[in-house]
């Protein structure tokens, strides 16, 4: 066999078998580079923050507060949020506890209506939350903290993710993150997690892909000099 009948037999079945991720990696690029991530992420959504000052002078003595059992803070972190004034208490056995600066009345777990606030003050969207879900366990679409809310709105089926303990806004999700998504797990055929893009078979089906390409790149003088020929053939006839 010629190495241009064998670039040809090895070309046209390696294409038929790895040609339908082919269109999902072309697809999915074009995607990717016509929508940018920030739109993907939402970013363009976030209410812009001000710059605004801890108040140190209203803060109670932290040196009192406690959480659970009595159990003392590994770590404390004080904020400010459109809420006002906040601290978030680390424990090295429990979940994080939420509390309002001044009072250090405690804060969390945050209910509905307070994670709707939340997620309302995030956002510069002017409709109104539709409802709110609590999220307990890791979805396709979410794997940050537990638990958190899930704050719907109507505008793009936005999704504002709250976790419960600290009343921070840890994920936003649309339908273009949505879509996003979907097509990333097809580039990377992790159709399950969306996020091994090391597995055996990505590999396979790319080694595959290459040996299709370099046998088209072997077939290109040949097939040039194919479509040539008849009119060097006219020529030397006249």
């Amino acid at each position: 066999m010629s190495l241009a009948r064998l670039a040809s037999f090895v070309h046209k079945w390696l294409a038929l078998l790895v040609g339908i991720q082919i269109v999902f990696w072309v697809v999915s690029g074009l995607f990717f580079t016509i929508f940018p991530i920030q739109q993907i992420r939402s970013e363009n959504l976030i209410r812009p923050s001000q710059a605004q000052t801890l108040d140190t002078a209203t803060l109670a003595s932290l040196a009192s507060l406690r959480g659970d059992q009595n159990a003392l803070p590994t770590k404390l972190t004080i904020e400010r949020r459109p809420i006002g004034q906040v601290v978030v208490a680390e424990f090295t056995d429990a979940p994080p506890i939420l509390f309002e600066a001044t009072t250090l009345q405690r804060l969390s777990p945050l209910s509905a209506e307070q994670a709707n606030a939340v997620a309302r003050a995030h956002v510069t969207l002017t409709s109104e939350p539709t409802g709110a879900t609590l999220v307990t366990e890791e979805t396709a679409e979410y794997r940050g903290t537990l638990p958190a809310w899930r704050v719907q709105f109507p505008d793009g089926r936005l999704s504002v993710y709250v976790a419960q303990n600290t009343g921070a806004v840890t994920a936003r999700r649309s339908d273009l993150w949505r879509l996003y998504d979907t097509l990333w797990a097809l580039h990377i055929m992790d159709w399950q997690n969306h996020e091994d893009f090391n597995h055996p078979l990505i590999i396979i089906v790319t080694v595959i892909t290459l040996f299709s390409v370099i046998a088209g790149i072997v077939l290109i003088p040949h097939r040039i000099r194919f479509r040539s020929r008849p009119k060097a053939q006219r020529e030397t006839s006249r």
